[in-house]
């Protein structure tokens, strides 16, 4: 008994060593936060002198007030964070797995200008300091900028962090980009001007900053991996335009501005244009893929080969452009009927392609509403002759 007594101070010690931190915390004000967390300090009040109350509407503060703190510690030992004054909270990093991206939302900040949707980027370290934030102008809401995989300290206080798959187009498609903010698209128009500088709308602020319209856009992204806010830009992926060996695609174009006919004046039936103009385009498509956007072009293939049609019923090429067509029905000048299995060849030749289609609008309109009836009509007469 008398051996224990003399090491009864051993007990309160081996307490001490468990304890410490709550003995450093309680005793001396001394806050630790571990290598992989950070600690989110609330303020319980303010002392004399010291700033009392946040500004109207704002909840995080950045002088000092009493309330949630903007200023987050960092790993690390701290002093003066008296118990009965300041209650930190140890939150894990956030971590954005690799392939995913974060989103912020801002619980506290500036306004939002009227018209927009989306919180402009503000310098602040990828949204760990949260004190820089504010200080800066950030703006309460949806976030246009985003974390990329990686572990991160944030002030889970001021930002919600929802985490999202990075957008991912496969090979031989194409995606079709529609953007949720931005400027009105100008009057005329069905999708917004081509602006550069945003890494594929990857840098959304740069888009908005280079004038960008909100709505579809004229620029697609090709096959790959990208990292797109999906509360600033909508993507819908769909197969590339194929223009088989033989055939040319003649693009129709209903965005741009309104080119000069190239035709001549001898040529009435519509208004054919240089490339990237409103209209039929002079310059067909060759062979190969193309990443088309389907809302604000068509492509129109016309077969450049030599084609063979058919006025038989039991006969049709593999163009399947003379499916429609059979077999003619004539008279003889005796008043006996007969039929008549008739093959056409013709040929379009690559330059004249956009004449066809800008008079009769594709392939099928040219068969079914010239050559059918005019060869129909001259077997008929020379029958009957």
């Amino acid at each position: 008994m008398e051996i224990l007594m003399s090491f009864w101070w051993i007990i309160p010690l081996v307490l001490a060593v468990v304890l410490y931190k709550f003995v450093l915390r309680f005793l001396f004000g001394t806050v630790i936060v571990p290598e992989d967390k950070i600690g989110l300090v609330t303020k319980k009040f303010v002392l004399f002198g010291e700033n009392k109350n946040l500004p109207d509407g704002r909840i995080i503060a950045t002088k000092g007030e009493a309330g949630f703190q903007a200023k987050t510690l960092a790993p690390g030992m701290y002093f003066g964070m008296w118990v009965w004054q300041y209650d930190v909270t140890m939150e894990d990093f956030t971590v954005i797995p690799e392939g995913k991206i974060g989103l912020l939302l801002a619980k506290d900040g500036s306004e939002i200008p009227t018209g927009n949707i989306l919180a402009q980027r503000v310098e602040c370290d990828n949204y760990q300091d949260a004190e820089k934030f504010l200080i800066n102008g950030g703006q309460r809401g949806r976030q246009t900028a985003y974390i990329t995989a990686g572990s991160y300290r944030i002030n889970t206080m001021l930002f919600q962090v929802s985490v999202t798959d990075m957008v991912r187009i496969q090979e031989s498609m194409v995606g079709i980009v529609t953007t949720l903010d931005g400027q009105p698209i100008e009057a005329g128009q069905i999708a917004g001007k081509l602006v550069e500088g945003h890494n594929n709308f990857q840098d959304f602020d740069a888009f908005i900053r280079n004038g960008g319209n909100r709505g579809l856009q004229p620029q697609v992204i090709l096959a790959g991996s990208y990292n797109l806010n999906p509360w600033a830009v909508q993507i819908e992926e769909i197969p590339m335009t194929e223009i088989p060996i033989g055939y040319v695609g003649v693009v129709i174009s209903y965005i741009g501005q309104e080119g000069n006919d190239l035709t001549g004046s001898d040529f009435k039936h519509g208004n054919i244009v240089e490339k990237g103009f409103k209209g039929v385009w002079m310059e067909p498509l060759g062979p190969g893929k193309y990443p088309i956007n389907k809302y604000i072009m068509k492509v129109e293939l016309v077969p450049t080969t030599n084609l063979v049609l058919n006025w038989a019923a039991a006969r049709s090429e593999a163009h399947n452009l003379d499916k429609n067509l059979s077999t003619i029905t004539v008279r003889s000048k005796d008043g006996f009927p007969f039929n008549l299995d008739v093959a056409q060849i013709i040929h379009v030749p690559t330059n004249e392609a956009p004449k066809v289609i800008a008079r009769f609008g594709n392939m099928v309109n040219l068969f079914s509403q010239v050559l059918e009836p005019t060869i129909g009509i001259y077997f008929l007469n020379s029958a009957q002759v």
